[in-house]
């Protein structure tokens, strides 16, 4: 750690240069610097990815930032308060600590945390950014957690783990087993020291896959920002029922949240029932499409699909439903001639269970890409290709 970039003269460059052209910046001449432009440009850079990520961090005075890829792997600080808002207690570890994002919102639901980080330097940043933001309960390690837990007889209410999807030899990886640490093998090892263990993984694990892997599964949660599926998070007890996982899907917008939950075990048998489209059509957003609770959907909000592979759900009545809501305005078949009669020149173009992508069937139909019209390009319970032209629905 260069205590140098925290002296006054470089923070003053980092925070003036913020909106500068740091290309340009290395080749000019700079006075007074006692630290390498380069360094400083690091830090500059790593700042600018905090500033919607981590407004906390980019807000408080003398943070030392660790190096971008640091920053793109940490959680962002709306999916680490929501972390904090599942559990509670006397006492956490984090046995994957990285920058510390989710320790500072788990230091506030509880008493004393555990940061463990494998990397020194990191370690040493992470404690000096915490006094900076005046944290007083959470004590750093520089210490592999794995290794950590081996040599303490010490218990914890919880245990939290973010796994590296970074294998030297594989690359990037997303099948737990492949992770580091390797969870699923050291599960007897976790469970000797906690009852409770969080464990976040890649929005792109299967969570079929997972379920296989981790055992003991009491509950997963799906967690989407502004539509965008950011992050898988698995809560194991011991004891948990095999057949009775609950999932839980979030979507956190700007204006709110929309939550979807079902049992996982029940979801093959929910009843579900197909139709033609109807009055209104509504897409899930893609927490829901990830968690995969696609009859559940149908059961609980008493909607019909247009296919069984199609995801999408209509019906005669209006609801407040968690994704897109319209309505239908025309219907027809995938076909350019009876496109041409509708005399729409822009559209926004959704397909779902359709065997062409978006570019071609905007080049077939010769439309241009926004406006006010929503058009799904799908497939019905008779097999039929058509579009569904729509309206969107304002938002209750």
């Amino acid at each position: 750690m260069n205590e140098s970039i925290l002296n006054i003269d470089s923070q003053l460059f980092i925070n003036n240069n913020l909106h500068a052209d740091t290309a340009t910046l290395v080749l000019k001449k700079h006075q007074n610097l006692q630290v390498d432009i380069k360094v400083l440009i690091e830090q500059i850079e790593a700042k600018k990815r905090c500033f919607k990520k981590l407004p906390t961090w980019f807000e408080t005075p003398n943070i030392y930032y660790p190096n971008k890829l640091n920053i793109e792997q940490t959680s962002s600080e709306i999916t680490a308060d929501y972390k904090a808002g599942l559990i509670s207690g006397n006492t956490l570890i984090d046995l994957t600590g990285g920058f510390g994002v989710d320790c500072f919102y788990f230091s506030k639901s509880f008493k004393t945390v555990t940061h463990c980080e494998i990397n020194s330097k990191l370690s040493q940043i992470v404690t000096h950014n915490f006094k900076q933001l005046n944290v007083k309960n959470i004590n750093t390690v520089a210490v592999d957690g794995i290794s950590f837990l081996k040599n303490t007889n010490s218990n914890f209410d919880w245990i939290y783990l973010d796994p590296s999807r970074r294998h030297d030899s594989k690359g990037k990886v997303f099948f737990l087993n492949d992770c580091l640490p390797n969870v699923p093998e050291h599960l007897d090892l976790l469970f000797e020291h906690s009852k409770g263990i969080l464990v976040k993984t890649s929005p792109l694990l299967d969570v079929s896959i997972g379920i296989n892997e981790l055992k003991h599964v009491k509950s997963i949660h799906v967690v989407a920002v502004n539509n965008e599926v950011k992050e898988l998070l698995w809560i194991l007890e011991k004891d948990a029922i095999e057949n009775d996982i609950l999932i839980n899907t979030v979507n956190i917008t700007n204006a709110k949240k929309e939550y979807f939950n079902f049992n996982f075990n029940k979801e093959s048998i929910a009843e579900t029932e197909y139709s033609l489209p109807l009055y209104y059509l509504f897409e899930p957003n893609l927490a829901i499409l990830k968690s995969g609770g696609f009859n559940s959907v149908s059961e609980q909000f008493q909607l019909k699909k247009l296919h069984q592979h199609s995801h999408l759900y209509t019906s005669n009545e209006e609801i407040e439903f968690p994704g897109r809501s319209f309505k239908i305005e025309q219907i027809i078949p995938y076909n350019k001639k009876q496109f041409k009669k509708t005399k729409i020149s822009k559209a926004n173009i959704t397909t779902r269970n359709f065997p062409e992508p978006v570019e071609n069937i905007r080049k077939k139909l010769g439309i241009k890409d926004g406006g006010n019209t929503y058009i799904f390009a799908t497939t019905n319970l008779k097999d039929e290709k058509l579009l569904v032209i729509c309206s969107k629905l304002s938002k209750k």
